[in-house]
């Protein structure tokens, strides 16, 4: 990491290490994808300042590289909880009750979709079809997917996560 500059957030690469981290990835064909993936692979999220890297690198435009960011959801903008909780929001799931479990994990939790528990533990966010729907409302903790989710067994798995 490079010394932080004054008044900025230490937490942040510093724009030579992004570029000593992406560059080797230039010469793909559509090298966009795999150095975000890149970047959110070794910080855990896509750093702002890494836009006008990006796009320095790739001579785009810096609006170009956020669209890319901003289209894909699981690109992150900031870092993410220890756990991630994905619930299930398909029409197989909602049928099933997942809008309920959703709105009461999220009342518990005292957060919203993308949001991250003030302790640190959980992020919940939004997932469009785990292929379980015959085993609706499903959710996903980290790689670990669950089905037949009821209040009971989701107050579980937070309690797993140290919600």
């Amino acid at each position: 990491m490079c010394p932080p500059a004054p008044h900025s957030d230490a937490t942040l690469p510093c724009d030579e290490d992004i570029r000593a981290l992406v560059t080797p990835l230039a010469s793909l064909e559509g090298p966009l994808l795999p150095m975000l993936h890149r970047l959110q692979e070794e910080y855990g999220f896509i750093p702002a300042n890494a836009v006008t890297v990006l796009a320095d690198i790739l001579n785009l435009g810096r609006a170009e590289v956020h669209g890319v960011i901003s289209f894909y959801h699981d690109f992150r903008e900031n870092p993410a909880g220890r756990h991630v909780l994905k619930i299930c929001r398909a029409e197989a799931c909602q049928s099933m009750g997942s809008e309920d479990l959703a709105r009461d994990t999220l009342a518990r939790l005292g957060i919203d979709w993308h949001d991250t528990t003030a302790n640190g533990s959980v992020t919940v966010e939004p997932v469009y079809c785990l292929g379980m729907c015959a085993c609706a409302p499903a959710a996903m903790l980290d790689d670990r997917v669950v089905a037949r989710l009821d209040r009971a067994r989701m107050d579980k798995l937070l309690d797993e996560a140290g919600a």
